[in-house]
């Protein structure tokens, strides 16, 4: 009794001991866990100038503090605990992964995305293939078959988020090439993926690390298969139901219900984990269920949104530190030469698989050598399934941790150089790009002008013929007319198609696409055939989707080397004389070309401009103002009015607005910087060459105004009613005045400009029509996501 008391009052003691030592242990890997999240932000920000990915610096400080000894204690002591996680967060990777996946690309046909990335892969594969034999890692010959096929597939792959994210980050996103690395690269990581889980099937990788000379049992293989497909099929029967019926009981803008979203994980979680009583990887289970899941309503968004915030937040920099663990440093054989052969060859093959595919197809299909070297140097660009594949396979079948090493080293050098690749790129573009901008302002104004008039139909005829008229000039200049009818290629329209070879070769048999070209073209004839002086007139047609008509209106501009777009207002003005609601799919043909369009580009909004008769014939004077605040958008509709004021119907008067420096409220506003003082020099120096010209000659009319603040312009604009027929403004003229703060706020159409906006206005005016121009931006000035420039 003596000594049993005691030993009873020690048993709390060791539990408590055991207890406040495993909180210290957990509170440890939390203050790792913490360091470790702000080194990679740390890192990512110094690098950040260089534009380096973000997964150069996880892979760095992640190889740096998994190698240092106290953390290395501390994983070994949670290790199962960490490969836990490690497991659960690729799972989670790979089904979102599968969500973003498009399944139906297998069967749908061969785009130019497709083409790229399968040239890619087929060299990578027979590259890797014939190297393989170099690395010798399975005792059992037999095994090398299977060995080569994984690494073959990997050699092949593309981390497609990661190349994303690059792409975006170098800004290059939205240019024909960055659309065509971030296709192709989703493509190359679709087929891969699918490859190493189908080949997984037959081979499981756990297989070698547990048996190496084991026989090829097809009882099980017969199984997991079985199993995959009941999978496969019962996901994509039941999922596109089940997400359906959750989205139409949570519409949009409400909090999902918690038992619906429960439901939902429930079910993607079991069938995740179906395959996995056959000994089916679950992480490539994921990823096929993924596949199934559709991509788009609101629970599939759900899904993606999440998980996406929990591996960048959570999972990643436990991810990288356990990578670092796993690479030990100790163990690597930095004086063996056979180590950097092996990192030699693995990047050589890697890149120059891709290199190769993509160069022969490039050729094939006519795009340039250097933009495909470059494309094809992108897709090598792996990520984190591939550095998680080379972390599992360290230590099976002979795989030495210096092989692990060499495979990440080989990851970290894929994306490192991207930085410069897209450098190159942008350059070369630059170099390509037009080093004179196509505006009216560069032009000689005795040279010949060349405009493409853009029409929906006959109702815009009136107008386009009169705005002709005022801007042929002189008969000496000359001016060259290309009258496209803007026709959208509908399914219906399709169908009546007569085709030869191509979409482009096409003869339209609709009747009332027939009689409303008829109509046109028999109007603008008899305008040319009564004022043949100086006019050249020729007819086109842009056919095609909504989306497509951007595209093929600057394609006809850079053919025929047009100077300036002219496009209708995608609002009509209907018989109360008041502008309709318009075609929205007509506004985003407007919006598009105003961004990326390869000349000079000006809006016409017709308020009764081809009501005006008797301007063609010179028996009748249109009254035209031109509106000058600053800016090249206004320069260039000075350079417009120039030539307006040539024709002998026309009477024009330039309104110069200026701000009021006496009003104090003027004053206080007016910050200048030094980009807004050189383009102020730049006003001076155009206006005051053109009074030279123009005003002094008393040809034209002037008059200066001085504003304190923007209603007082506003009030000015609104007294135009049935002083003038026709107004010209620059697009973006006084963006950043004084005389237009605040008019952004009650914008209705932002494309227009302030001012072209507020003179367009449904409520603004019946008569007075408006010329909206915007002058061409120079392509050789081309940096990036804010431009869509094309050079392949």
């Amino acid at each position: 009794m003596a000594f049993g008391l005691p030993m009873k009052s020690m048993e709390p003691t060791i539990c408590g001991d055991k207890l406040g030592n495993l909180i210290m242990e957990v509170a440890k890997n939390f203050v790792v866990y913490i360091g470790m999240v702000l080194a990679c932000n740390g890192l990512h920000f110094l690098l950040k100038p260089y534009k380096q990915p973000r997964i150069t610096s996880d892979i760095i400080v992640g190889l740096l503090v998994g190698n240092i000894g106290f953390v290395r204690e501390l994983f070994e002591k949670f290790n199962l605990t960490f490969g836990f996680i490690i497991d659960f967060g690729m799972t989670c990777y790979m089904f979102t992964l599968g969500i973003e996946m498009d399944p139906h690309a297998l069967f749908a046909k061969p785009n130019r995305y497709t083409k790229t990335a399968v040239a890619g892969i087929i060299c990578s594969f027979i590259m890797g293939g014939l190297v393989t034999p170099m690395f010798k890692f399975f005792p059992d010959e037999n095994k090398l078959l299977e060995f080569t096929l994984a690494f073959s597939t990997m050699i092949s792959s593309t981390d497609s988020p990661v190349l994303t994210r690059l792409i975006t980050q170098l800004k290059i996103g939205k240019s024909d090439i960055g659309k065509l690395i971030i296709g192709a690269g989703m493509h190359t990581d679709f087929v891969c993926c699918l490859m190493l889980s189908i080949g997984s099937i037959a081979v499981p990788m756990p297989a070698y690390c547990q048996n190496l000379l084991g026989r090829f049992e097809i009882k099980k293989t017969v199984n997991v298969v079985f199993a995959v497909v009941v999978q496969v099929g019962f996901t994509a029967m039941v999922s596109p139901m089940l997400l359906k019926w959750v989205s139409n009981e949570n519409p949009e803008g409400r909090p999902m219900k918690g038992p619906h979203l429960v439901l939902s994980i429930a079910f993607m979680v079991l069938m995740c984990a179906s395959t996995t009583m056959y000994n089916y990887n679950p992480i490539l289970s994921a990823f096929l269920v993924g596949l199934c899941v559709p991509r788009e309503g609101r629970v599939s968004r759900w899904f993606i949104t999440r998980i996406n915030y929990m591996l960048t937040t959570i999972f990643f920099p436990i991810f990288f530190l356990w990578m670092g663990y796993e690479s030990n440093f100790r163990q690597f054989e930095l004086h063996h030469p056979a180590t950097w052969v092996r990192l030699s060859v693995v990047l050589v093959v890697a890149v120059a698989g891709k290199v190769v595919g993509v160069v022969v197809y490039g050729a094939m299909s006519g795009v340039h050598w250097p933009e495909s070297v470059a494309i094809g140097m992108l897709l090598v660009t792996k990520g984190h399934l591939q550095i998680y594949l080379a972390m599992k396979v360290i230590g099976c079948g002979g795989v030495t941790t210096t092989t692990g090493i060499v495979l990440v080293l080989g990851t970290f050098l894929t994306a490192l150089p991207a930085s410069r690749i897209v450098a190159s790129i942008i350059r070369r573009a630059k170099k390509r790009a037009p080093t004179h901008r196509l505006a009216l302002q560069m032009l000689d104004p005795s040279s010949e002008l060349r405009i493409l008039l853009c029409v929906q139909g006959p109702q815009n005829a009136p107008a386009s013929i009169n705005l002709v008229e005022i801007t042929k000039g002189t008969a000496d200049t000359g001016i060259v007319v290309y009258v496209t009818d803007m026709i959208e290629l509908t399914a219906e329209l399709s169908d009546s198609l007569e085709r030869d070879e191509a979409l482009q070769t096409a003869t339209v048999k609709d009747r009332a696409v027939m009689e409303r070209r008829d109509q046109v073209t028999n109007s603008f004839q008899a305008y040319v055939a009564d004022n043949d002086d100086g006019i050249t007139l020729k007819r086109t047609m842009t056919l095609s989707t909504i989306t497509n008509m951007p595209q093929d209106i600057f394609i006809l501009a850079e053919d025929l080397m047009i100077a300036l777009i002219i496009l209708p207002f995608h609002r009509s003005q209907r018989d109360d004389r008041r502008l309709d609601s318009g075609n929205p799919g007509f506004r985003y043909v407007n919006r598009k070309v105003l961004r990326s369009a390869p000349c000079s580009v000006g809006i016409l909004v017709d308020r009764g401009l081809g009501s005006v008769e008797g301007i063609t014939r010179c028996e009748a004077t249109i009254n035209v103002a031109v509106i000058f605040i600053g800016g090249k958008d206004d320069r260039e509709a000075l350079a417009y009015a120039s030539r307006v004021a040539q024709h002998s119907q026309v009477k024009l008067t330039v309104l110069r607005f200026l701000v009021d420096s006496s009003v104090e409220s003027a004053a206080l506003y007016r910050i200048i910087s030094p980009e807004q003082e050189k383009e102020m020099q730049l006003d001076d120096e155009c206006f005051t060459n053109f009074y030279e010209r123009h005003v002094i000659g008393g040809r034209i009319s002037y008059m200066e105004k001085h504003f304190a603040n923007a209603a007082e312009t506003f009030s000015t604009l609104r007294s135009f009613e049935g002083q003038y027929s026709l107004v010209i403004v620059g697009r973006e003229g006084g963006m950043n005045s004084v005389l237009t703060r605040g008019m952004n706020d009650w914008q209705q159409c932002p494309e227009l400009g302030p001012i072209g906006d507020v003179l367009s206005g449904t409520d603004f005016s019946m008569t007075v029509s408006v010329l909206i121009i915007q002058q061409h931006r120079l392509r050789g000035e081309i940096d990036g996501l804010d431009e869509d420039f094309s050079i392949i």
